[in-house]
């Protein structure tokens, strides 16, 4: 149930499907992911929070789309990629920065005034386009067809990332009033203990994975060690019994 909850992994019936997937397929996946992308969503949140201008929301959304769409596209297309439970741990911390950039932390905390916004969410939307192209190479992607796959699948994302806006940025809107200022405190200190959650079970799971991985390596080394042995021994054997035969 974590893992599910959590890891928001490509099905592995996801990953049989799209092998030959068509531009429609890819897509319904790409919007699909945003759309249950919990940790995609919550930064989106984090980021239009307290935006109430049409054009500042555009803004911000576009420079998060712009850099996401930056690395899904050439990472995924040059096959540059990383441990996805580390890129979901920076992803989770976008999270953590946000809430805590939103509860006015640099000025109560740090002293300081908040780096630019605009260029955090674009270096911010970098990280999450990257893990994006974690998840898409995944799939065993036909080369014939892999630049309209990749982008059919960003294209896919941006509708995700719209639909979950718009149901986001109303809800958000309603909760404007009096009260405003004490739910945006819980709101984003939500943030914070969800990205912190987050980064937790992606750190957990990077170094479960790792150790997994040594035993397993270390199994498949002592078993080629023992079936070099016993390919010797047996080679040995049949040599002595050569030998015997050839003296009777």
């Amino acid at each position: 149930m974590a893992s599910n909850l959590f890891a928001h992994e490509l099905s592995k019936s996801d990953q049989a499907e799209f092998v030959d997937g068509s531009f429609l397929d890819f897509i319904y996946l790409g919007a699909k992911h945003m759309v249950t992308g919990y940790d995609h969503i919550l930064f989106l949140v984090g980021v239009i929070f307290f935006l109430t201008k049409l054009p500042d929301i555009i803004k911000f959304v576009t420079a998060f789309t712009i850099g996401h769409s930056i690395t899904l596209i050439f990472a995924t297309f040059y096959k540059i990629t990383a441990n996805y439970y580390l890129i979901d741990a920076v992803i989770a911390f976008s999270v953590i920065y946000k809430g805590f950039e939103n509860l006015d932390g640099f000025k109560k905390v740090l002293s300081r005034n908040a780096p630019n916004l605009i260029l955090m969410v674009f270096l911010f939307g970098l990280i999450h386009g990257f893990g994006l192209s974690t998840r898409l190479q995944q799939l065993h992607l036909n080369e014939d067809s892999l630049l309209l796959s990749i982008l059919s699948f960003n294209l896919g994302v941006e509708f995700g990332q719209i639909a979950a806006l718009l149901v986001a940025y109303p809800i958000i809107l309603i909760l404007r009033g009096d009260a405003f200022k004490k739910i945006s405190t819980m709101v984003n200190w939500g943030l914070v203990i969800c990205g912190i959650v987050l980064l937790v079970y992606q750190l957990n799971g990077y170094f479960t994975d790792t150790h997994h991985e040594e035993d397993h390596s270390v199994q498949v080394e002592v078993h080629e060690h023992n079936t070099e042995v016993h390919s010797h021994e047996d080679s040995e054997s049949h040599s002595h019994d050569g030998e015997n035969t050839h003296q009777h």
